[in-house]
């Protein structure tokens, strides 16, 4: 008998591979056995995802720096688990929009300028639609504001990515049944639960970076200034970016912001 994902020889006790680690499967295909196979992958406890997902609050120094020095068979690889992340904000979006796009006017914060609801009216279907595109823009961006932050630190781009890639990927899974969740029970505060996300997820961030690179409160705090300066930043060069894109393509009128002579 050979091992059915690298063909290494098995012997008939062999319930692992001793070469590449798979498992040895000996029953046909069943809907009870698949069941148990994704029961095993999805819920057990002690399975990658779910011990991502715990170490990343408990430990998440042990998951990303574990990751960066080698230790790839503990915990979820970044990849995949981004991937899962961008699959479930997908299905999410598709709900928001089938069920609950009338609580998602946010040119609602911005009622007597006439051109701001202009803009997020043109934009808020883009919005939804390109939201996966975002966050993975968003981690490169994050990533880039980091590695200057910590620049005196020993890691480099590429691995500032990866703490990225993992810290957005868990926060954007918990949004997604947040948002169903308050969407479902509070939908008219929809908005205001939007907007303390934000604060929410830099913070989380402040506790990682705290983690990883050992930082006392006082740098921390400095390095949290730092990181917010160069974010603002960051945030006004694409906006004006986009802006400049969305005038270029038509989207937004400038006349639209020229003020209306009153009658």
């Amino acid at each position: 008998m050979n091992c059915k994902n690298c063909h290494t020889e098995l012997q008939e006790k062999d319930d692992y591979c001793k070469s590449c680690g798979g498992k040895v499967i000996r029953r046909r295909l069943s809907f009870k056995n698949l069941f148990e196979h994704l029961s095993e992958t999805f819920f057990n406890y002690d399975n990658k995802l779910l011990r991502t997902f715990v170490q990343l609050f408990k430990n998440p120094e042990d998951v990303i720096v574990g990751y960066i020095n080698g230790v790839r068979k503990k915990y979820i690889n970044p990849i995949s688990f981004f991937g899962l992340s961008l699959t479930l904000s997908g299905i999410s979006i598709f709900i928001i929009k089938k069920f609950y796009m009338q609580y998602l006017d946010f040119s609602t914060l911005f009622e007597g300028v006439e051109a701001s609801q202009d803009i997020f009216n043109a934009t808020s279907g883009g919005a939804l639609e390109y939201n996966s595109l975002f966050y993975a823009f968003l981690v490169p961006i994050l990533a880039l504001i980091s590695w200057v932050t910590f620049l005196d630190k020993k890691y480099n781009f590429t691995e500032h990515i990866i703490i990225y890639l993992y810290s957005m990927s868990l926060l954007s899974i918990l949004l997604v049944f947040a948002a169903q969740i308050a969407l479902l029970i509070i939908p008219k505060y929809y908005l205001l639960f939007s907007l303390c996300v934000w604060p929410l997820m830099f913070l989380y961030h402040c506790y990682i970076l705290k983690k990883i690179f050992k930082l006392s409160i006082a740098n921390l705090i400095l390095k949290a200034f730092i990181s917010l300066i160069l974010f603002f930043v960051a945030y006004i060069i694409v906006s004006v970016t986009l802006f400049v894109i969305m005038v270029v393509t038509g989207v937004v009128d400038l006349q639209d912001f020229v003020p209306k002579k009153s009658p």
